[in-house]
């Protein structure tokens, strides 16, 4: 099962990077509605495989979030924690190791949209992360009757919209050269 988080989290964890693309909508990139697609597909598909083998806690926000709504016990939450930080530093150290060093630049470091404060982000990402834990809690509700759909793929576009939200709007990210 620690196997199953390290691996889902290291998956997420190998980004892409946003190069120079036209725009498809007022501030929208084709790329940031791919890397936006990207992720979402990558969850959904992550939640499908192994989630019901470790829940699919790939990330550290929901396993919190689970540990406060008492779905998880504190022992079994510092290991899922501590597994999620390994895959993701494992999933970055992979795309350090196969991105060429003449390309390699900043390697996908975000910052901010001129304008936009470190608590006004900070607050978005509150709200979208928020947003994302209730669509969990949403599907995964087994006192909820008449489910409709694939729970996999409403966590999926439900980290797809968040990406679109967030980084639309408030995050300039890195180019490459």
């Amino acid at each position: 099962m620690l196997l199953t988080v390290v691996l889902g989290s290291s998956c997420l964890g190998i980004r892409t990077s946003q190069s120079m693309a036209p725009p498809i909508a007022a501030g929208l990139s084709a790329n940031v509605l791919l890397i936006a697609l990207a992720f979402g597909l990558i969850l959904a598909t992550m939640v499908q495989s192994v989630g019901h083998v470790s829940g699919a806690h790939i990330n550290p926000a929901v396993t919190f979030a689970f540990l406060i709504g008492s779905q998880m016990s504190l022992f079994r939450a510092i290991f899922y924690i501590a597994a999620q930080l390994l895959g993701a530093v494992a999933g970055a150290a992979v795309l350090y190791g196969v991105t060429p060093a003449a390309i390699r630049g900043n390697l996908a470091l975000n910052t901010l949209h001129p304008g936009v404060s470190l608590g006004q982000a900070t607050t978005v990402e509150i709200f979208l992360t928020l947003q994302f834990v209730l669509c969990i809690f949403a599907t995964y509700d087994e006192r909820r009757n008449g489910r409709l759909g694939s729970v996999s793929l409403a966590i999926g576009f439900s980290l797809t919209l968040g990406h679109l939200f967030g980084v639309s709007c408030f995050l300039k990210l890195s180019i490459w050269h």
